[in-house]
């Protein structure tokens, strides 16, 4: 997420939780921590392409953050847009939040999820989080509760047995081949 971004999630962010939206003072806050070598926070968001099929430019139809310290990431937000609901696409966003996590060094990530939410908790709860307690009047000012849940990090990713390619111990090694993610 950058700043150019903080509008239109702004508007999804209202369109979906118009009792406890956050303010644009909250994002550009977390923003600011998004960002330098002493970043601990990943904010994030989805487009549909735009009118000429290339990424960016289109709808804004999807957001997330995550918060690390001291080897605990916290989802602090995860939205969709109603329209892509039953997608995938918060899966999608949870999993580059997991990702994030994992490049913190996170070894547990925790979230608050409304009790009055069931599709997200079943996400969650697909994804290997467990309710561990509750906060009542958490979202304000509709004063509803939220379950806290956390999901424990695995030190390394299951291998389920996939060809990795050359074994590094026995190969050469050269450069790299191909793109390099950033942010």
């Amino acid at each position: 997420m950058r700043w150019w971004d903080i509008e239109p999630v702004l508007e999804l962010e209202r369109e979906l939780f118009p009792r406890d939206a956050w303010t644009p003072a909250l994002f550009w806050s977390e923003l600011a921590r998004a960002r330098g070598p002493y970043a601990t926070r990943r904010y994030l968001v989805a487009e549909l392409p735009g009118a000429d099929g290339a990424g960016g430019g289109g709808r804004l139809v999807g957001y997330g953050g995550l918060a690390a310290a001291g080897g605990t990431g916290d989802i602090q937000t995860i939205a969709t847009a109603r329209d892509r609901w039953g997608t995938g696409l918060g899966g999608r966003l949870l999993t580059a939040l997991l990702g994030a996590a994992t490049e913190f060094e996170c070894e547990e990530v925790l979230l608050e999820v409304r009790v009055d939410n069931p599709r997200a908790r079943r996400l969650y709860e697909r994804f290997g989080f467990e309710t561990v307690g509750l906060r009542r009047g958490y979202y304000q000012p509709g004063n509803v509760d939220a379950l806290v849940m956390r999901r424990h990090m695995d030190p390394a990713p299951p291998d389920h047995g996939l060809d990795h390619g050359p074994d590094p111990a026995t190969e050469p090694q050269g450069s790299p081949q191909g793109t390099v993610p950033h942010g």
